[in-house]
């Protein structure tokens, strides 16, 4: 008997044992800025493949507007609120810099952090045989108990905060950065380079040992802007935002050809057709990226801020060549990846993403979302909700409603149109909110 067949997901596109998986997790990429998406300007063949051989998202979500949090969702399987992280981890006030009123040394200040659940991702894979890895930019805790070692990763090698010197591994005010495993380390080289070159050894030494996750978060291509194959440049406070469209380029291409790799080594190992390959984005585009159609960008929650491109390829299990409109969101990769395992999903609590696979291969049919997201820790504050087809809005004090697959643009606001919608969608914001509210998260600050 097959393996989906054995979990009950059997038929024509049944695999025989259960999938490898590699979750691919760019950062800051714009909605536009893949050939398979429509770029013109940037190449990326192999990412396009993934795509090409498998199945393309269209309406993909971002669990939120920035880094930390969607990391966090997808980890967790769950709404970031539940934990308490719902925005990038970092110092984001003076009051933070401080305790009692004295400035804290740079290695203290970073005190937020996901602390492990059994019932996450890795850890739950781990259980079930996987041989585990993750490899790139973590940031979600800089403290001993919040990396990813404790998380059920069986390895670790990348940049545990934010952002970093592409070529030294620091951040912008000399904090190293660069971890192997619980340990500070050094490195040569650009770290996507290194990044993709771990992702290849991993799957050239478990290739033949049983099933393996591994884990990708690239801190490419949020700031700085550094090219490949130039170590001249250097991350200061005063040219963190310098750079151009090609430089840009040039460094989601890097990537690009590290799918190349990968992609090279699992056909090499024969392992290929039946792992799961999924590439998204944390949030929308910032800098030089290019999230047409959509409005805006990074940090905000119109749709250039929160939607994402998904490709999943897996020709054991998915079909190929598919486009989908399902509407989806980043903690459902979670329950996906589990089901495609054959992992049963947690149930108390159980996720609150839920699994892609049916309706992707068109076994059922696409089902209606209601997703919802909330900025309240910056000067702008903004919700969001999508229930169907329809979109509410709020800007600070403004309210807009945008039907978005007449207008994925969102340019033209229907709410005195629709009062009536508006009015439902409200209630429904308000139901979400109460309920991820409903029990204090953990305490995140020591």
């Amino acid at each position: 008997m097959s393996w989906l067949a054995m979990v009950g997901l059997g038929g024509p596109l049944a695999a025989a044992e259960p999938p490898n998986v590699i979750m691919l997790l760019v950062d800051d990429m714009g909605y536009a800025d893949l050939s398979c998406m429509g770029s013109k300007d940037i190449h990326t063949p192999n990412i396009d493949r993934i795509a090409a051989e498998g199945v393309k998202m269209t309406d993909f979500y971002a669990n939120a507007p920035v880094c930390s949090p969607t990391r966090v969702a997808f980890l967790t399987g769950r709404w970031q609120q539940r934990t308490g992280i719902e925005w990038a981890i970092g110092l984001t006030s003076e009051e933070e810099k401080r305790v009692n009123g004295e400035l804290i040394e740079v290695s203290e200040r970073f005190t937020m952090g996901l602390m492990p659940d059994p019932t996450s991702i890795a850890l739950q894979l781990k259980s079930h045989g996987y041989a585990t890895a993750c490899y790139g930019k973590w940031h979600m805790g800089f403290k001993p108990e919040h990396n990813p070692l404790k998380h059920g990763f069986d390895e670790y090698f990348g940049i545990i905060g934010g952002q970093c010197d592409y070529y030294r591994y620091h951040y912008i005010d000399g904090m190293k950065q660069l971890y192997e495993g619980m340990e500070m380390t050094t490195a040569e080289g650009y770290i996507t380079d290194l990044i993709n070159q771990r992702t290849v050894g991993f799957i050239n030494e478990h290739a033949a040992g049983g099933p393996f996750f591994i884990y990708v978060p690239y801190n490419a291509v949020h700031h700085p802007y550094q090219v490949p194959d130039d170590p001249s440049q250097y991350y200061t406070a005063e040219n963190k935002n310098d750079g151009t469209r090609t430089g840009y380029a040039k460094m989601l291409e890097r990537i690009d050809q590290g799918v190349g790799d990968m992609l090279a080594a699992l056909e090499k190992s024969g392992e290929l057709d039946n792992t799961l390959l999924i590439f998204t984005n944390d949030n929308g585009g910032e800098r030089f990226s290019d999230n047409r159609p959509l409005f805006n960008h990074k940090t905000t929650l119109w749709e250039g801020g929160i939607r994402v491109p998904c490709l999943l390829r897996w020709p054991e299990g998915l079909p190929q060549g598919k486009v989908s409109s399902q509407v989806g969101i980043t903690m459902d990769l979670t329950a996906t990846i589990l089901a495609a395992a054959g992992v049963p999903l947690p149930q108390d609590p159980p996720y609150d993403g839920i699994d892609l696979l049916p309706m992707l291969r068109g076994e059922k049919p696409e089902v209606e979302r209601t997703l919802a997201w909330r900025v309240d820790r910056t000067r702008r504050r903004m919700k969001a909700i999508r229930c169907g087809d329809w979109k509410y809005v709020q800007d600070d004090m403004v309210e807009m409603l945008f039907n978005l697959r007449a207008d994925i643009g969102e340019h033209r606001d229907l709410y005195y149109e629709q009062l009536d919608k508006v009015k439902e969608l409200k209630a429904k914001l308000a139901d979400w909110e109460a309920e991820v509210d409903r029990v204090p998260p953990p305490i995140r600050i020591h």
